[in-house]
C-alpha cells in the first residue's frame, strides 16, 4: 500500500470510528449484525483484517455510510498498525510492556508446553471481557492461536 493509499485508509477509519461513536454504537452491536467476533470487527474497521464484501456492506448499511467505504474494508491490508518505535499510548503501550516482562517467559512455557515452534497469529482468536471484581473490573484478554511447531528437513 502506497502513502497516498495509507491515508485514505486511515481517513476511512476515521469516518468509521467517528460515525460509530456519533451513533452510540458498541463493537458488540456490529459484530451481532456482521456475524463475527467484536474484536475481529474492530481489528477490520481499523484496517487490520479484511471483510468480505457481504460484511462490508453489512457494516456500511448498519452505519448509513457511503459506499465508497467498501473497497478499503475489502482490501488485503498490510498488518501492523503502529510505528517501529515504542508505543507512547497508554493502554497500547502496556501491551508492549506485558511482552517485555513476560515475552521470554511465553516463550518458555509455550516451548515447555509443546515443543520448538510458535503461536500462529493468522490461525487466531482474539477476545477481551470484563470480569466484575469488587477489588476493580477486570480485563480478560484471551489470545487462542494454533501451535506451528518448526520442521526439520
Amino acid at each position: 500500500m502506497n502513502i497516498k493509499e495509507q491515508e485514505m485508509r486511515k481517513s476511512i477509519t476515521d469516518i468509521i470510528l467517528e460515525t460509530k461513536k456519533v451513533q452510540g454504537v458498541s463493537y458488540e452491536e456490529l459484530a451481532q449484525a456482521i456475524g463475527r467476533n467484536k474484536v475481529w470487527v474492530a481489528a477490520a474497521i481499523q484496517g487490520q483484517a479484511t471483510m468480505s464484501e457481504e460484511e462490508a456492506r453489512t457494516l456500511v448499511n448498519y452505519l448509513k455510510l457511503e459506499e465508497e467505504v467498501i473497497p478499503f474494508l475489502t482490501a488485503i491490508p498490510t498488518k501492523g498498525s503502529l510505528d517501529e518505535s515504542v508505543p507512547i499510548d497508554p493502554l497500547i503501550y502496556r501491551f508492549h510492556e506485558i511482552t517485555q516482562v513476560y515475552g521470554t517467559t511465553l516463550k518458555e512455557v509455550i516451548h515447555e508446553e509443546f515443543g520448538d515452534g510458535i503461536m500462529s497469529a493468522i490461525d487466531f482468536r482474539l477476545d477481551v471481557d470484563r470480569k466484575e471484581d469488587p477489588n476493580g473490573d477486570r480485563v480478560v484478554v484471551t489470545m487462542d492461536g494454533k501451535f506451528l511447531p518448526y520442521k526439520k528437513w
